[in-house]
Order: structure tokens, then sequence, then C-alpha cells
């Protein structure tokens, strides 16, 4: 069973920084692609950034390029989601997801697997 375990959100001012965190247990983590994705109330859960299993390739959408960097650690199975330069339209709820791809996806239906979440809230 895979599990994935969001942590490192909480409440900034425009202009912070955040640091997420993603643990994953449950499979060898170093075979698959990882994403955050971000929703809030009322919207569609949309793609922040992906990274492909050994982290040689990475996406961003394009209101956070520059700001946000994702990276991961094989070793201690682990996904992390870098975010400076924050803004208010950033708050969100931010997820960790995966699925059974080796090369990063932009779309949501290739990831079958979500952590439960961690909010991200940017006052101005």
């Amino acid at each position: 069973q895979v599990q994935l375990v969001e942590s490192g959100g909480g409440l900034v001012q425009a202009g912070g920084s955040l640091r997420l965190s993603c643990a994953a247990s449950g499979r060898t983590f170093g075979n698959y692609a990882m994403a955050w994705f971000r929703q809030v109330p009322g919207k569609e859960r949309e793609l922040v950034a992906a990274i492909n299993w050994s982290g040689g390739s990475t996406y961003y959408m394009d209101s956070v390029k520059g700001r946000f960097t994702i990276s991961r650690d094989n070793a201690k199975n682990a996904v992390y989601l870098q975010m400076n330069s924050l803004k208010p339209e950033d708050t969100a709820v931010y997820y960790c997801a995966t699925g059974l791809l080796l090369r990063l996806s932009v779309a949501s239906q290739e990831y079958n697997y979500w952590g439960q979440g961690t909010q991200v809230t940017v006052s101005s």
C-alpha cells in the first residue's frame, strides 16, 4: 500500500518561503515520478511541479517558474517543494502524488496515489 504524507505547510507573509516535504512508503520510491498539485475551494486541482524517477527532468506550471523548485531524495524516499517569493495566489492545499510511470506526466489521471494535503496560506 503506497502512502504519501505531506508536511511543511503553514502561514507565511507574501515574499516569504516554505519548504514542503512528502514522505513516501509502500514501494520502491526511486522507480516512479512524483508531483505536487494544489487546489483551492471551487477550483480544479492543478499540477504545480513534477519530477521524473531520477530527478533529471522536471516540470513547472508557468506561474511558479523561477520561484518554486521540486527535488527528490531517493535514499530518503522523499520529494520536496521549495517555494520562494510566495504570493497570496499561491494559497491552496498542496498534495503530493505519484503513479506508475518513471517519466513525469502533466496529466493528473496518471497519478494514482495521493497524500492528504497540507495547507499553505500566504497573507498579503
